[in-house]
């Protein structure tokens, strides 16, 4: 028969030092305690979402430009703005249109006309007249919650509209 003994052996035979088990239960369970409170004290829904819209930005054939609201996304209104002019337009939805134009008429200022959606640009009053000139247009999304986002950005060379 044989003998039965409950000495323990003179190596350790385990496979893994019970620290690194310690260790890793640790490392879980901060884990899974900051991913629980990011939910709970709401910092996952606090990322604002980028306003998705279409809008072409385009030079016409007779020295103007034309921003056109191609597809909503999840824009509730596009605003048109030009360098060097105060204000913008308002586009409320799609297939809605502002047109840019450049005048040297020094008597005029810039000036935004709403009821046809016009954005006209103006000579600085220096004296010279270029003919023409090249601004920037942006336009920018707004979204729920007022979020905005730029969905385009062009240059765009206008004719003067004076001559």
């Amino acid at each position: 028969m044989k003998k039965v003994t409950l000495e323990i052996p003179d190596r350790d035979e385990r496979g893994v030092s019970p620290v690194i088990g310690v260790i890793l239960m640790v490392a879980i369970t901060v884990i899974l305690a900051a991913v629980i409170a990011s939910f709970v004290l709401g910092f996952g829904g606090s990322v604002n979402e980028t306003v998705q819209a279409g809008a072409d930005v385009s030079e016409n054939g007779d020295g103007t430009a034309t921003v056109t609201w191609i597809s909503e996304g999840t824009a509730s209104e596009l605003e048109v703005s030009v360098e060097g002019v105060d204000g913008n337009v308002t586009l409320d939805q799609v297939g809605d249109s502002a047109t840019i134009q450049y005048n040297s008429d020094t008597d005029s200022d810039n000036k935004i006309d709403d009821d046809d959606n016009t954005i006209t640009a103006t000579d600085d009053g220096d004296g010279n007249d270029p003919g023409e000139v090249t601004l920037q247009v942006t336009v920018t999304g707004i979204g729920s919650e007022d979020t905005r986002t730029v969905i385009a950005q062009e240059e765009v060379t206008l004719e003067n509209q004076n001559n």
